[in-house]
């Protein structure tokens, strides 16, 4: 009980930080993104090898090398998670956490999509009641603004896939997201070289600069630590549960401390969105399972 206990303060602690970094990223203004993106993935690798000695762990290569199929899917999730970085990046560095907060939020309505379609779950009637109002909230706000809500579906939808992609991967948490990182840090080096010797790096401005875009690599990556010791320790429900704690925080952040504007229409769709993420939320619930067993 209270490894579980420890497990659900990690998992918190973990969505909480996620929660936060809109905080980080105002201090990087409209950044160039692909140029930020470089050194979030460079600075990855050595990052994920500091934590690893840090936590007493290390990469067993003949086990890597041996699983040639996780290895490759690895550069799949490295691609993928590359794309709803960038759109989770462009929301946070030009005034749009409003947008970060709703990917994250339909992110579970993704998730639940590319499971019905490729690995052939079977919807309950709580999550097929939250597709429907998903789509009825990103619906109604294509409707009534006549645009769709790019980034966040972006952020969503890859973040779902990127998801997917881990479920073909064997290696442990840590070990998977330091060889994604591996797989990616030559080509963001020579995108860095590039950079500087043609004189288009932004990062070069000042030290300042350059030490806010190397953070960028730490600061996402630590909760990603606390995530993998409370996965270990507490249940994918109660993980699932907490997870809304990111997008919720993010919320906050945009409507009372960034002032982006929350209109009528936005307020209609987070509602929908919402009220479906409460049925699954219900449903998951241990006394519902329990009831609902009780009536068969």
């Amino acid at each position: 009980m209270k490894t579980q206990m420890k497990g659900n303060l990690l998992a918190a602690f973990s969505f909480l930080l996620w929660g936060v970094l809109p905080l980080y990223y105002q201090f990087l203004p409209g950044a160039e993104i692909f140029e930020l993106l470089a050194y979030r993935v460079l600075f990855s690798v050595p990052v994920m090898l500091l934590i690893l000695t840090l936590l007493g762990r290390r990469l067993d290569w003949h086990a890597i090398v041996a699983d040639k199929r996780s290895v490759m899917m690895a550069l799949v999730a490295s691609c993928i998670m590359c794309v709803s970085w960038c759109a989770f990046t462009i929301a946070l560095t030009h005034g749009q956490v409003l947008a970060a907060s709703l990917g994250f939020f339909i992110n579970p309505l993704f998730a639940i999509a590319l499971g019905v379609l490729f690995l052939k779950d079977r919807l309950s009637h709580g999550q097929a009641a939250a597709v429907l109002l998903g789509i009825s909230g990103i619906v109604y706000q294509v409707w009534v603004y006549g645009e769709l809500p790019i980034l966040a579906l972006v952020m969503g939808s890859f973040f779902a896939l990127y998801g997917l992609a881990k479920k073909f991967i064997r290696f442990d948490a840590l070990t998977s997201v330091t060889i994604e990182a591996m797989w990616l840090a030559p080509l963001a080096l020579v995108y860095l070289i590039y950079l500087v010797v043609t004189g288009k790096s932004q990062s070069m401005d000042s030290w300042q600069t350059i030490l806010l875009y190397i953070g960028s690599a730490p600061v996402t990556l630590l909760p990603l630590v606390f995530f993998a010791m409370a996965i270990i320790r507490t249940t994918l429900t109660n993980i699932g549960l907490m997870q809304y704690i990111e997008p919720s925080v993010q919320f906050l952040l945009a409507i009372m401390l960034f002032g982006e504007v929350f209109d009528e229409v936005k307020l209609v769709s987070f509602s929908l969105i919402w009220a479906g993420l409460l049925i699954c939320t219900l449903e998951a619930l241990p006394w519902h399972k329990r009831k609902r067993a009780a009536h068969r």
